[in-house]
């Protein structure tokens, strides 16, 4: 018997081995960098597992978890056996059996410290006090809440009890990790059933890469929702500072509402005074897609996902529309006052028979895609004459949404641009900005479509591939003769085609963006007047030789660049550059960026890129123009770096990386280098 025993224990360990568990670290974790050592040692990374609660006859609660790292290897709360003491806080909060919001047992007084408001308290949801915890085994706990449930509660209602915290590796170049976790019960045993779940958090994920707040401890909107209820009782959630409710309805479509907010355009701007009393002013806020774009959050496979549809009220929809006065009537429908949410589903159905009625989604709906106009759809088809020294000519088709053809004359806007080449856009045309864009409202009708035939010729030496693009502009009324009548200009996809001057085969522009990505967040980009709405063709203009000297005043100082690297890195990083960044439009309009919030982590480059596509050596070849930058012209690499690094001293260092040869950032920051741009960029 011994030796079949023995040979078993040979298999499972073989089993063992091949099933090992995959590593839970990507490129985007310190972790992932980190010898196998030091990885075995540290166990990096953190998480939080309710495995049990237990309410006791005079209320006392008692929480049993486990604290792990993200394999389940048992980890030390006191940061003993294994490095990196951990904390935690905990939340006990339930949904009464008729209601639809949680309401916490776990609070707090928050006493004003502002001037104005100096002395004002408001009871609101906050983590557990006084309580204790026990050891129970490596990495098991007991934690007993110093909050007691009150005689009578709910045994019937569906309780949560939440928990979130933090574990510091900053010793070990991994920084703080950050976890929080969810566990639902009903105390007599019976099952969950009532749950709130409305938004889901990989709706918020497409903007925010993992949402979380509170320094990073509070991740996933189940644990939000637990303290950001409405009042209730004693309850009063409000901020004592401003009386704004932190009401997770209200707080959340206001801070994204922002700027637009009709009470911010009034003059009020809309603020929350956070933890040790830091003021959080949102009234800059702008959403990147419109603020009237419910989907773009209700989009969730999550079970009450048609709540916003199905179940209107004042708190949600007037956090949106503050200056409605429900009680006086003032700037609601027809007057009408409204003092309960009784009647909102009455007129504010889901759906009506016609967009921008009072529906909910009618009342919503983006005008440039409401089913009331039909759009326009131009496609180039093939491209002639498109040798070097000749004159190219463009055949197209031009038809609306749905299929039906329209002619030029029907647009306010048709128009050709001719860049090259595709290696890098700029200097392939001898016109300014290396590009060209010309009308072709006069096109000319063919058996098959249009046909224009541009007037700028290819130069004689050009060389590889040049690219056509084509942006048109329709406007179209709807609801024409009714008081609801409106304009509305819907543009074109930009298409575009690729073609060989020199008879070399067609090299397309690189990629580094895809349009979705930029869409997970703006949902349909779209710029300059709705004409211009692809990054492949954003590039052809936006490119290294190009600024904004043609508009901007001769006493705002040197021009700003506008090449996509550097302007589109800018503009995100907003509020974190340490530089003015104004560029001036058509019309001599300045756009300043300086306040925009990139609401995910800047430093993930693969929220905009595609993989690999931002890696050095750069492959760009041309140089970029950077007149109020520290270096004019900026090296490909250094101008996308120093985009979102701005300082002095970034610039510098650029600059003493670079000699007559080139750049030499791929010694340092090279794919499999030492401090590689995803090493770097590393959480």
């Amino acid at each position: 018997m011994k030796p079949k025993a023995l040979a078993l224990s040979v298999v499972v360990v073989a089993a063992t081995l091949i099933s090992a568990p995959k590593s839970p670290f990507g490129p985007r974790d310190k972790a992932f960098y980190a010898d196998e050592r030091t990885v075995n040692f540290v166990r990096p990374g953190l998480a939080f597992r309710v495995t049990n609660v237990a309410i006791a006859e005079n209320g006392t609660v008692t929480v049993r978890f486990r604290i792990t790292d993200p394999l389940g290897v048992p980890l030390d709360r006191e940061g003993i056996l294994t490095p990196g003491a951990v904390s935690s806080s905990f939340v006990l909060a339930r949904i009464p059996r008729d209601g639809r919001f949680y309401q916490a047992y776990t609070t707090r007084v928050k006493r004003s410290t502002w001037p104005a408001t100096l002395g004002k308290t408001a009871t609101q949801a906050a983590a557990d006090t006084g309580g204790r915890y026990v050891r129970i085994a490596d990495g098991e706990y007991e934690y007993i809440l110093g909050t007691r449930l009150p005689s009578g509660y709910e045994r019937s209602a569906t309780h949560t009890i939440g928990i979130y915290g933090n574990r510091n590796l900053n010793a070990f170049d991994m920084g703080v990790n950050y976890a929080s976790t969810v566990f639902h019960f009903v105390p007599d045993g019976s099952q969950v059933v009532n749950v709130r779940d409305v938004i889901r958090d990989e709706s918020c994920n497409k903007c925010h890469d993992e949402v979380n707040f509170h320094g990073g401890s509070r991740r996933g909107l189940p644990t939000c929702i637990l303290c950001h209820t409405p009042a209730y009782g004693d309850v009063t959630n409000l901020n004592p500072e401003t009386d704004n409710t932190i009401d997770m309805r209200v707080m959340v479509h206001k801070i994204h509402m922002g700027a637009m907010l009709p009470s911010v355009r009034a003059g009020k701007p809309y603020q929350i005074v956070g933890f040790g009393n830091s003021l959080h002013d949102y009234s800059k806020v702008l959403l990147p897609s419109e603020p009237n774009n419910c989907s773009k959050c209700h989009e969730t496979t999550a079970t009450q996902a048609s709540t916003n549809l199905n179940m209107p009220s004042r708190a949600a929809c007037g956090a949106c529309h503050d200056n409605v006065n429900f009680a006086t009537g003032e700037n609601h429908a027809n007057g009408i006052p409204e003092s309960t949410d009784n009647n909102c589903a009455r007129c504010h159905i889901p759906e009506g028979d016609m967009d921008f009625d009072a529906s909910i989604k009618g009342a919503h709906v983006d005008p440039t895609e409401s089913s009331l106009i039909s759009g326009v759809v131009a496609r180039i088809t093939s491209v002639e004459n498109s040798r070097a020294g000749q004159r190219p000519i463009v055949n197209f088709t031009l038809r609306d949404r749905k299929g039906a053809v329209l002619e030029p004359s029907r647009l306010n806007r048709l128009a050709f641009v001719m860049a090259g080449p595709t290696t890098d856009y700029g200097d392939g045309l001898p016109t300014k900005g290396g590009y060209v864009s010309e009308s072709a409202l006069n096109a000319t009708a063919t058996q098959s479509g249009w046909r224009y035939s541009f007037n700028q010729t290819i130069p004689p030496d050009a060389r590889g591939s040049f690219t056509i693009a084509v942006e048109a502009r329709r406007a179209e009324v709807a609801l024409a003769g009714t008081v609801k009548e409106r304009t509305i200009n819907t543009g074109s996809p930009n298409d575009l085609i690729h073609f060989s001057v020199d008879g070399s085969a067609v090299v397309p522009r690189r990629k580094a963006v895809d349009l979705q990505k930029c869409n997970d967040c703006h949902r349909s980009l779209s710029i300059h007047g709705e004409n211009r709405n692809s990054t492949e063709y954003c590039v052809m203009c936006h490119n290294p030789t190009e600024s904004d000297v043609a508009r901007r005043p001769a006493n705002q100082g040197p021009p700003e660049a506008v090449d996509f690297a550097l302007l589109i890195h800018r503009i995100h990083a907003g509020n974190l550059q340490r530089r003015d960044f104004t560029v001036f439009g058509f019309g001599n309009t300045p756009h300043n960026y300086n306040h925009v919030r990139f609401p995910g982590e800047i430093a993930n480059c693969q929220n905009c890129h595609l993989p690999g596509s931002y890696g050095v050596p750069a492959p760009a070849r041309l140089d970029k123009a950077d007149p109020r930058g520290f270096i004019s012209p900026n090296k490909p690499a250094a101008a996308a770096c120093l985009g979102c690094h701005t300082s002095r001293d970034a610039a510098s260092h650029a600059l003493v990386n670079t000699s007559p040869l080139g750049e030499s950032c791929g010694a340092c920051h090279g794919a499999n280098a030492a401090f590689s741009v995803d090493r770097v960029h590393a959480r």
